[in-house]
């Protein structure tokens, strides 16, 4: 990174229309005393000569053909009302550096937009005035700078020479198929004809600029501000979360390429095990193999991956990845590549590092696999979410009847007042699956664990058994031992299709598959 760069000044979607606070110009200027930059008119003149201007056409994104139809869906269940949907703001990971930009989910879904170019950027839904059943869509940005203009060479926020190439409005018209303005004028476009016909919400913990301008309108066009304003907020937010529930054919591929990356990162993995089994922190370099594909073929990783060898297994959300990997244990590796279209796979396979399951080892893991493949079973169009769930407990609490763990009967554990069973699987069996890694988490109970599956919805199907090292309560040859088998699931007409299949589940399969990468 170069050292002359100036703090980077947090301009934010207001700026252009409501002007510089005093704060804004004091973080503007804080890079000053070591700032390096010649300012005079002949170096000016001189910096913005001798460049190609000539701007490449465009090409309109396939996502471009999809939003129409869930911006129409958006206006249907909220009527009468103008949405801001903001991207996002960079934030400061120390100083003047941020971290990697990811816009809001919402904002993504609706626009077709991903990866890191829209920071600041805010997309605005309302009804049509000729059919207020179709949606009309206007996207603010902060356009390309002209090269005679500071913010060309000087500006490290928005500056070409320092962030790259941005878009043109004409450029980004053409991407999205929608209308685009310069981000100088959204206030004035928010505030237009707002009133006892037409409300206006903003999708809530984004951007906090663009949630302060927009309260700001209501309470000078006689909006309502308190629950009824915050009321509106969640309904937004709902309705955005629900939407994503079933998925179009546009991203149901772009789910499959999200699962073949990562299983890719996967085969990465497990070719390059043995260069973990000793290094003081071989969870570290799992973590690191999986990043680079992730990071060479998609936006980056969908969460932050859990490497975690022996019994840190038995840590559900086991991200610190400090530890040893060992030859005579198992390790859980749960991780997922999110693509430049900002859909995430989510795969966990547990691997026993020296290529072979002991025998202890395979009776947990083939009790997990068994528990997994009773879901798959029952899994088809009208089922419902959390009978998923009850189909995997059921095997897992008769395993663990079977092994003498459960203080009663697994008839009595699975009962509401037993769950004995729940000590060594606390976590549900599934989640939806898409933009976010637990996706559509805004979603109404009756929408999520109380509706019946139907084509187009994707989850996961992931049981575990979990045994910790300080567990009294089993036999001390499970003790460290934790095991968990995820795989993506689509919806079809007539039952589901593991989109994850390629990574094999069964014992003797993985250890087949992990002899052919390593040899």
């Amino acid at each position: 990174m170069s050292t002359d760069s100036t703090e980077k000044t947090p301009r934010t979607a207001a700026d252009g229309a409501a002007g510089t606070s005093e704060r804004m110009k004091d973080l503007a200027s804080r890079g000053d005393s070591r700032s390096q930059r010649p300012d005079n008119a002949a170096f000016r003149e001189f910096i913005a000569s001798g460049w190609d201007e000539t701007v490449p056409d465009a090409e309109r994104r396939e996502s471009a053909d999809f939003t129409p139809a869930r911006r129409d869906a958006l206006v249907s269940r909220l009527p009468a009302a103008r949405l801001v949907l903001p991207a996002g703001v960079l934030k400061v990971r120390s100083n003047d550096t941020d971290y990697p930009f990811r816009p809001d989910t919402a904002f993504a879904y609706y626009s077709g937009l991903g990866t890191d170019e829209e920071p600041d950027s805010v997309l605005v839904v309302e009804p049509s005035a000729e059919d207020p059943s179709r949606a009309e869509a206007t996207y603010f940005f902060r356009p390309r700078a002209g090269f005679d203009t500071s913010e060309f060479y000087a500006d490290s926020r928005y500056g070409e020479m320092w962030v790259g190439r941005r878009p043109t409005v004409a450029e980004a018209a053409q991407r999205l198929g929608i209308e685009v303005r310069h981000i100088d004028e959204l206030r004035d476009h928010l505030a237009k004809d707002v009133g006892a016909q037409l409300s206006l919400t903003v999708m809530p913990g984004v951007d906090q600029t663009v949630e302060a301008m927009v309260e700001e309108i209501r309470a000078q066009n006689g909006l309502p501000g308190g629950d009824e304003a915050e009321g509106e907020k969640s309904a937004l937010k709902e309705a955005a979360s629900e939407a994503r529930l079933v998925k179009d054919a546009y991203e149901v591929r772009q789910m499959r390429e999200a699962v073949a990356a990562t299983l890719r990162g996967f085969e990465d993995v497990v070719r390059r095990l043995p260069e973990a089994v000793g290094h003081p922190r071989g969870e570290r370099v799992i973590e690191g193999v999986f990043a680079a594909t992730a990071r060479a073929d998609g936006n980056g990783v969908g969460y932050d991956t859990i490497a975690a060898a022996g019994d840190h297994a038995c840590t559900l959300h086991w991200t610190r990845n400090n530890g040893a990997v060992r030859p005579d244990e198992l390790v859980l590796i749960d991780a997922g590549v999110e693509i430049d279209s900002l859909y995430t796979a989510d795969i966990t396979r547990t691997l026993p590092v020296s290529g072979t399951f002991s025998p202890v080892q395979r009776k947990v893991y083939d009790a997990v696999l068994d528990a997994a493949d009773a879901a798959f079973a029952v899994a088809r169009p009208g089922l419902l979410f959390r009978d998923l769930h009850t189909a995997a407990m059921e095997v897992l609490a008769a395993r663990l009847e079977e092994w003498g763990l459960l203080p009663g009967t697994a008839e009595e554990s699975l009962a509401p007042e037993g769950q004995w069973h729940r000590r060594w699987m606390p976590h549900g069996t599934s989640h939806h699956l898409g933009m976010d890694v637990h996706d559509c988490a805004q979603a109404r109970r009756e929408m999520y664990l109380d509706a019946e599956l139907v084509p187009g919805m994707v989850f996961t199907i992931e049981p575990g058994l979990y045994f910790k090292e300080n567990d009294l309560l089993v036999p001390e040859e499970l003790r460290g031992i934790g095991v968990r088998i995820e795989d993506d699931v689509l919806v079809t007409e007539d039952g589901v299709e593991n989109l994850s299949a390629a990574a094999p589940r069964r014992a003797e399969d993985i250890e087949a598959w992990m002899a052919s990468l390593q040899s």
